[in-house]
């Protein structure tokens, strides 16, 4: 991904901020005024929301710094590590306090005062959580290309990207079960459905931050780039001159915009050690004017047989499958 791309979900990122703080507000009011269990949970989901985000600004920050002695190659995985623990958090405090708060209205059901307040609470939520679930949702559309959105979500090095749109999603979700939850509630004069819908809130958070918490969990571990950028490179290697064949590249994610490539090139036997370093070095050139988001790029000379065996070796466990 791009600097741009990064830059842009930035953006999405202090948007949702912004916008769950003002969702927050506004629903822990009415909880406290009105005494229901899913406006609560609601706020609860919010107040969550905007710590998440915040943490996730911070991966941002932390990913950024220059690389040091103790982390020669940065710290471009912060990004995905304060991801993976939002992940984490919205499944713990998100999912389990509305899930509790359910439980409880459940076990001592109480009438809900005020109701009217709490339809005009949840329409000024929708009104916040749409407008930063829409800016989300352009910022998203522009990287996502043809792809559909779940293959999207999948294929993303960027988590907040898809985060803030699908903590949006359910968000947006969760306001419609309250609504529901509340009407009914009220209607039926049954206040045990307020709690009920309070745990179908916490449910759905439960799963969204499972599937987050998944996605997390592969680029914290290490995923390789698209192969679009690997071909690329391996194309700007093979016609180099002095290199007789690109025989592959390995590639993995630091960051959005951060990747490490390891080639394995077969170089002409005529070449000198010095022609050798020059050779490497305008490649090395070559490359970072075509993909700046290539930060680290080593260079393994070896014949394609070699290389081949190699891969084999390595990879034996998933070729076999």
């Amino acid at each position: 991904m791009a600097a741009s791309e990064s830059s842009r979900s930035k953006k999405v990122v202090y948007a949702a901020v912004l916008g769950n703080l003002m969702v927050a507000v506004t629903k822990l009011t009415a909880a406290l005024l009105t005494g229901s269990s899913s406006m609560l949970s609601e706020s609860a989901h919010s107040l969550v929301d905007t710590g998440n985000e915040t943490l996730l600004l911070y991966g941002y920050y932390r990913s950024r710094l220059r690389p040091d002695e103790a982390h020669p190659l940065g710290y471009g995985r912060e990004l995905y590590f304060w991801s993976f623990v939002v992940a984490l958090l919205l499944f713990a405090l998100g999912a389990g306090i509305s899930v509790y708060e359910g439980i409880t209205h459940i076990a001592a059901p109480s009438r809900i005062e005020n109701i009217t307040v709490n339809y005009v609470v949840l329409a000024l939520s929708a009104v916040f959580e749409g407008a930063s679930w829409w800016i989300a949702l352009i910022a998203f559309r522009s990287v996502k290309g043809e792809l559909s959105y779940w293959d999207a979500i999948r294929s993303s090095k960027d988590p907040p990207s898809f985060m803030v749109l699908l903590e949006d999603t359910a968000a947006l979700i969760g306001l419609c079960i309250a609504a529901l939850g509340i009407f009914l509630a009220d209607r039926l004069e049954n206040p045990a459905l307020d709690g009920v819908a309070s745990i179908l809130i916490g449910s759905i958070l439960a799963a969204m931050a499972i599937i987050l918490a998944r996605e997390n969990k592969e680029l914290l571990i290490g995923e390789r780039a698209h192969e679009a950028i690997s071909s690329s490179i391996l194309a700007l290697a093979a016609s180099q001159p002095g290199v007789e064949g690109a025989n592959g590249a390995l590639t993995v994610h630091l960051a959005p915009d951060q990747i490490v490539v390891t080639l394995s090139l077969e170089f002409a036997d005529d070449l000198r050690t010095p022609e050798l370093e020059q050779c490497v070095e305008a490649l090395e050139h070559r490359i970072r004017a075509k993909h700046p988001e290539v930060v680290s790029l080593f260079v393994k000379p070896q014949t394609a047989r070699t290389f081949q065996s190699a891969r084999k070796a390595r990879f034996a466990r998933s070729l076999s499958r």
